[in-house]
């Protein structure tokens, strides 16, 4: 890179460095909050190091170790794949800071190609943690040559490059094709959608074909997904033959170490030689609004203060793909699941889920609101909501609205968007499951009490931890100490309930803990609905 752009880079990432507000912000806040998240992030990599740890010596032990190069470039740029995705718009398109950096003097190739490694660098201390993690592992048990540490450090570099080309290249045309309507934000995020459902969709296919080999031995297995990797992979398969090679002290392996930075390195130039033509035109067209010629004043509609609130929320989680995927995406998996189950049948997937184990599937029947709740409550429009008032949040602050009235429009949008998916998705398994009608009752009143604690914590984990002081939306969206707090809280107190509940339906009356579990939600939903009318004030 040149040096110019290097310091358009350096600039990017100063500007949200956490260590860099930690050092000189004076506002004590924003200080808590870098601090909190650094202590965040090392709990995750700290997590990360287990995992990868865990199956590298896993597969030492076993006499497998020679795959872990393989397999640690899948993983990495799995990972990669999945966070450039998510971030493509909001990151290298969209972005807010857009009419900013296209004032530069810097040519618009050059702004593209800043935007991606700036996604690069904020990413890499995840690819780092699992490649080096593995990196250890590997030399341990392969007891290779000494020349495969810093040959595996270089080429680690390289691995995520490929696999966010791929995915900023399809967010470019997603954002290619979207322009060109006028409700653009919809389009995007229907394509968005369609694109994600695919990507799940894809990993049981995988597992389907691959249990067509399951009584195949593990050895041949291994060689079967070596293959399979250098069929359709081939850069993890140049990275592996590399850090192999290169271990038993064979020069082959500099080659192709050689011919894998040099494929990154022209991939990457050849992607941003087709963004870079399209690339001003594009972000032009997504911050464009349509205007109507042939607008007539209609009738005006009364409605009330809160659902007047609540309109406002959709309209701003339709106009942000995002905000949409994000907290859409959970939804849309409910109504799938929920006709598929009536397609498949509930045994059907239960087999899928427990991988084929010997459980009745009537001891499951408790599990289903929470099962159901696990997916449309992913993730919760409210903790991310007050933040995204951004810099707005004065034109909020001078409607003639108490604060409280304010947050119980957020909290009603959210019932709004979950509720009826809930609702379908449990009716929909309580019809293929056969359950009783007093059952299905208890289901769907549990279900709209999980809905009603999902709205209320998102909101306290919401105005907890609001951040105004955003550049970029994602930050808020994705990576906000909001939605990291409600995700993760969330998510263990829902897989712990789904556990307790069926071993708790095996030793008692089913219904009854039931009931017992709604009035563990009302009393929970009661303190946080609380919560927000004092945080509120």
């Amino acid at each position: 890179m040149k040096s110019k752009n290097i310091i358009l880079l350096k600039t990017l990432l100063l500007s949200t460095s956490l260590s860099n507000i930690s050092k000189y912000s004076t506002d004590k806040k924003k200080k808590g909050r870098s601090v909190a998240g650094f202590f965040g992030m090392l709990i995750l990599f700290a997590m990360l190091i287990i995992y990868s740890s865990l199956g590298c010596i896993g597969l030492g032990v076993t006499g497998y170790i020679s795959i872990v190069p393989t397999i640690c470039a899948v993983t990495v740029s799995s990972i990669a794949f999945v966070f450039t995705f998510f971030k493509t718009n909001g990151y290298l398109f969209n972005f807010k800071e857009y009419d900013m950096l296209m004032a530069l003097p810097f040519k618009v190739k050059d702004i593209a190609m800043c935007r991606f490694f700036y996604m690069y660098v904020k990413s890499l201390p995840w690819y780092a943690v699992v490649s080096l993690t593995m990196m250890v592992c590997y030399g341990i048990f392969s007891k290779a040559a000494f020349w495969i540490y810093p040959l595996w450090i270089c080429l680690a570099l390289f691995i995520p490059i490929i696999p966010m080309l791929i995915a900023s290249f399809i967010g470019f045309l997603i954002a290619k094709v979207s322009s060109g309507f006028e409700k653009k934000n919809t389009i995007q995020t229907v394509l968005t959608l369609i694109f994600v459902m695919f990507c799940f969709s894809l990993s049981y296919i995988i597992e389907a074909v691959a249990k067509n080999n399951s009584g195949v031995d593990i050895a041949v297995a291994f060689d079967e997904f070596n293959k399979k990797v250098d069929a359709y992979y081939f850069p993890a398969a140049l990275f592996s033959k590399a850090i192999t090679l290169v271990g038993e002290c064979k020069i082959a392996g500099l080659l192709y170490a050689v011919l894998f930075v040099a494929v990154s390195v022209l991939l990457l130039m050849a992607v941003f030689a087709i963004v870079g033509k399209n690339y001003r035109k594009i972000n032009s067209a997504l911050k464009s609004h349509v205007a109507r010629k042939d607008y007539k004043l209609s009738g005006q509609k009364k409605k009330s203060v809160l659902n007047t609130l609540a309109y406002k929320e959709f309209r701003r989680f339709m106009g942000s793909t995002n905000y949409c995927v994000n907290v859409g995406v959970g939804v849309v998996m409910a109504l799938i699941a929920g006709i598929a189950v009536l397609i498949v049948g509930f045994d059907k997937v239960v087999y899928v889920v427990t991988k084929g184990a010997p459980i009745p599937t009537d001891i499951l029947h408790p599990a289903i609101p929470l099962f159901v709740y696990f997916l449309v409550g992913m993730l919760s429009s409210v903790a991310s909501s007050p933040s995204l008032e951004g810099k707005n949040y004065w034109i909020v602050q001078s409607l003639p609205l108490e604060k409280k009235t304010i947050y119980q429009g957020k909290m009603l949008f959210n019932m709004y968007l979950t509720v009826p998916a809930v609702v379908f998705g449990i009716l929909c398994f309580c019809i293929s499951a056969k359950v009783p009608l007093i059952n299905a009752v208890l289901y769907l009143v549990l279900g709209l009490v999980l809905c009603a604690f999902s709205t209320t914590f998102g909101c306290v984990c919401g105005i907890k931890f609001m951040r105004l002081d955003w550049e970029n939306e994602i930050e808020v969206i994705k990576q906000g100490a909001a939605v990291c707090s409600y995700m993760f809280t969330n998510m263990l107190f829902t897989m712990g309930l789904m556990v307790l509940v069926v071993w708790l339906g095996t030793v008692t009356n089913a219904n009854i803990v039931t009931i017992c579990l709604i009035l563990v939600e009302c009393i929970l939903t009661s303190v946080c609905y609380t919560l927000v009318l004092k945080l509120a004030k």
